[in-house]
């Protein structure tokens, strides 16, 4: 990922609960908006339904 807002010196950090799709995004959009990001699952893996699901509808592609 590349970040050019680095160099804006933003103080703290930002917790994002769950590690879905949603999760997973914004913690890239806070990154990226120069924030340090910790990403916090309850379970073993992230991903969320999406992980679990084999095709996505309506286009029938891998959901990996």
């Amino acid at each position: 990922m590349k970040n050019n807002n680095r160099d804006n010196k933003l103080v703290g950090a930002v917790m994002v609960v769950g590690g879905g799709i949603t999760g997973i995004q914004a913690a890239m959009d806070l990154y990226e908006a120069g924030y340090y990001v910790y990403l916090v699952e309850r379970s073993s893996a992230i991903g969320g339904i999406m992980a679990g699901l084999d095709k996505t509808f309506p286009t029938n592609d891998c959901a990996i």
